[in-house]
């Protein structure tokens, strides 16, 4: 790959986020020494072709932001919320306004829309391979053998 050459993943459509709303996923990235390791995002979704996107991980100790409900946000919905301990960031900058980390940041992520789909830039992921279909190497006749017994 050229330095000016990117990765560039579609994570999912447009659509599949509500306005107002976020939605995790968990991924795998490639380290730099080639192996595979979980790489959990969120992506908010703040504008009608608008996102944010941050590591689903609270920098006071590392744990999902979406822990224990499920749920990112505050309760009128104006800040992420970590699920653990509280603490609560500013959606648009990702910084801790309130709580044990306050002034620490979320790790962003770079996005970008590409037609109808919301994309990861900048980060290596590991591809699954299409599995082929079980049979695919069969032809339409059959074989069947019946045992004397």
């Amino acid at each position: 790959m050229s330095a000016d050459e990117i990765d560039v993943y579609a994570i999912c459509e447009i659509d599949d986020i509500a306005l107002g709303e976020a939605k995790a996923f968990d991924l795998s990235r490639v380290t730099e020494e080639g192996e595979a390791r979980p790489f959990r995002i969120v992506i908010i979704r703040t504008g009608a072709s608008d996102f944010a996107g941050y590591v689903n991980a609270c920098p006071h100790q590392g744990t999902w932001l979406n822990i224990g409900g499920g749920e990112f946000f505050n309760k009128d919905g104006t800040r992420l919320r970590c699920g653990r301990h509280g603490s609560l960031f500013d959606i648009e900058s990702g910084v801790c306004v309130e709580g044990k980390c306050e002034g620490k940041h979320l790790e962003p992520i770079a996005l970008a829309v590409v037609g109808d789909d919301v994309c990861l830039c900048g980060v290596k992921l590991v591809e699954e391979d299409v599995r082929p279909f079980p049979y695919d190497d069969f032809d339409d006749t059959m074989e069947i053998m019946i045992s004397p017994d």
